[in-house]
């Protein structure tokens, strides 16, 4: 994509309303622009990282066995009055009336709906267990919405409903969750640790907070040493039951069962939540499937959900400098940014396209600044949307034959022929 006809409006100074490092970077950069309080429209930088994220949860969640669907965002109040959260949930919920007096509301969340989709087509054991996963809006009436999409009223949220015969089974579907989870966030080189949560207005007994730990962070997490070395082959829920983890708010240093030499303290931004709730949704939304008895059974729930808005303000909080973002290259959105630091320079120009054509061809995403610019710019712009290499080619590279090559989370730059930067680009990451 050429800068001339792409659209990122970047800014050289902080809106004041921007008070966290990612608000500041994602409207500094031209990835959002917001609508009014809590509501931002994601402009092409900022889908493009959006809809990269999506595809690795996606596909962490396809791998986990789990179908997509598709559910509204408009609900009607008559089924969650039957699993009676409707006159509890709070005033978060939007709710509204259609032209026929029915109510009707804006969905925080979809348990309800998916759970009457199960009660009203699956019938037998034999077709359990069911994971179906819905990548769609939400919407919570935050009183103050702040931190930009960090705590913002409208958001995209990934959500998944196991359905399971027995409780051994939904735990199995529990820990198909958390496997699938720490994959995730592993892919976008983040940190993830499962905090012990409570189950506020989900319900249930057994429930994990995914933390990314973050200098900035919002809220303070406590957690034993072993945690650290926690990943996809060795995280269980029997292990996480012995582990603690805990927020700032649940952690009592009286009763901390991690000896002092072991405990560890960090700063970390919630993205993830897992629920076990067992029977609450199922007994009073009919979700009931005949077992190996021939007996009508209640079937074992849980739900799990992934903030995919969130998440690209908790990276951009865990990859950044004071020059801007440093994106992981499975979610940037160009691999690659091409500058041409003299464009009225023909031979300058001519290599330069020369080179993106090449690029692109090699299916390399590639952002070639052709602006008609300084230097200094194109350089504080680069930086500023956090692209993880740059190739930067000037009046010089035309008689060297050479151009420079730099990486934007370590800052090296390097002298390379045109001919093995292709080759690195096509090979690296």
């Amino acid at each position: 994509m050429r800068s001339s006809v792409y659209f990122y409006p970047t800014l050289k100074e902080t809106p004041q309303e921007a008070q966290i490092v990612s608000h500041r970077l994602m409207l500094r950069s031209g990835m959002i622009s917001q609508v009014t309080a809590g509501i931002y429209t994601w402009l092409p930088s900022g889908l493009k990282v959006l809809n990269k994220i999506a595809q690795i949860i996606r596909q962490e969640q396809d791998r986990a066995q789990s179908l997509e669907v598709l559910m509204p965002t408009i609900q009607p109040a008559a089924l969650w009055e039957k699993s009676g959260r409707y006159h509890i949930y709070g005033k978060e919920m939007l709710r509204m009336v259609d032209r026929h007096e029915r109510e009707m509301l804006y969905g925080p969340t979809a348990e309800e709906v998916i759970t009457d989709i199960f009660s009203r087509f699956v019938k037998s054991y034999k077709d359990l267990p069911k994971r179906f996963y819905n990548i769609q809006w939400k919407f919570r009436d935050e009183i103050r919405p702040r931190f930009g999409i960090m705590r913002g009223r409208e958001f995209l949220m990934k959500d998944n409903y196991s359905f399971d015969l027995t409780v051994e089974g939904a735990k199995a579907s529990y820990q198909a969750m958390l496997e699938a989870y720490v994959r995730t966030f592993a892919r976008m080189d983040l940190t993830a640790i499962p905090v012990r949560a409570a189950t506020g207005p989900i319900g249930g007994d057994l429930s994990h907070e995914f933390q990314i730990l973050a200098e900035t962070g919002e809220s303070e997490i406590f957690y034993d040493a072993a945690y650290e070395t926690l990943d996809v082959n060795t995280i269980t829920l029997e292990r996480l039951q012995t582990l603690y983890a805990a927020a700032d708010e649940l952690h009592d240093p009286q009763t901390c069962p991690v000896p002092a030499d072991q405990l560890r303290t960090a700063r970390g931004i919630e993205v993830g939540h897992v629920f076990y709730f067992g029977t609450k949704y199922s007994i009073p939304l009919g979700a009931y499937v005949t077992g190996p008895d021939g007996k009508q059974v209640p079937v074992e729930m849980g739900s799990y959900g992934i903030g995919v808005s969130r998440l690209v303000g908790a990276i951009i909080e865990a990859h950044h400098d004071d020059k801007g973002i440093i994106w992981p290259e499975s979610v940037a959105p160009f691999k690659v940014g091409l500058l041409n630091l003299n464009i009225k320079d023909k031979a300058c120009t001519e290599m330069c396209e020369d080179l993106y054509q090449k690029l692109l061809q090699a299916k390399i995403e590639t952002l070639y600044d052709d602006r008609d610019m300084g230097i200094g710019a194109k350089f504080a712009d680069m930086d500023l949307i956090g692209l993880p290499w740059q190739i930067i080619v000037g009046p010089r590279s035309v008689t060297t034959g050479q151009c420079e090559l730099k990486n934007r989370r370590t800052g090296e730059k390097i002298e390379i022929s045109l001919e093995d930067v292709l080759k690195r680009m096509c090979y690296c990451g």
